[in-house]
């Protein structure tokens, strides 16, 4: 079994410093006068191609790469800032452990950039879980990521993984519809900003209300 895992609202908690990072760098480059973010589900990519809209200029990929490049060392230091208060959020290592133990293939289905996941990852101390990943800066559209997933994870392992065996974890109606669009399976978890009913009715096959819920049933929900 494949699983992709989503990260912010799923398996941490950085208590704003992403956003904060993200707000930083906006301020420096594109200047005042940012819009409102809401992060659940987005992608960076998607995130940086909304800025150009907002401020009225054209994509420049120089300039999406320089707004990353300005993104990182904040999100670096505000992840290691114990005023935002982050956290790994409950179960997500424990669960982690289960899954691996019980020899299913970890990979990520996420938003961040490759980079910047890594960041979050490492200051957890989960990033050992997770060999390959589809990311926000391989394409801007979510829904676009599964395909991706997949073919790292064949790259990786050798084994050609379906998507009717994949599970997709996530806390958001994006990561419900992005596991949709390339026909996979989604476990929501609750544990973002989005509550259990609004998660069955964005049509996940399952929802928790945190990974603790997954604990020792492994095999109910894989």
């Amino acid at each position: 079994m494949l699983i992709l895992f989503d990260i912010d609202g799923t398996l941490i908690d950085t208590g704003g410093a992403g956003l904060a990072s993200l707000n930083a760098a906006i301020e420096k480059i594109f200047g005042p006068g940012g819009p409102s973010l809401n992060l659940a589900g987005s992608t960076d990519g998607g995130i940086v191609r909304g800025l150009f809209e907002h401020f009225d200029r054209p994509f420049d990929s120089g300039v999406e790469e320089e707004f990353y490049r300005a993104y990182l060392p904040v999100l670096e230091g505000n992840l290691a800032d114990s005023s935002f208060g982050g956290r790994l959020l409950d179960g997500a290592r424990e669960w982690l452990e289960e899954c691996r133990r019980a020899n299913h293939t970890l990979g990520l289905l996420t938003g961040n950039l490759a980079r910047g996941a890594a960041l979050k990852l490492k200051h957890y101390r989960v990033d050992g879980y997770f060999g390959f990943g589809a990311y926000g800066d391989d394409h801007w559209d979510r829904n676009e990521l599964g395909p991706i997933a997949l073919a790292r994870a064949t790259a990786l392992t050798g084994s050609r993984f379906l998507p009717e065996e994949t599970l997709v974890v996530g806390d958001t109606p994006k990561d419900i519809a992005c596991a949709h669009a390339f026909g996979a399976r989604c476990l929501a978890v609750a544990s973002g900003t989005f509550d259990v009913e609004s998660l069955r009715e964005a049509g996940a096959e399952e929802v928790v209300s945190s990974l603790t819920e997954c604990l020792g049933r492994i095999h109910d929900h894989v």
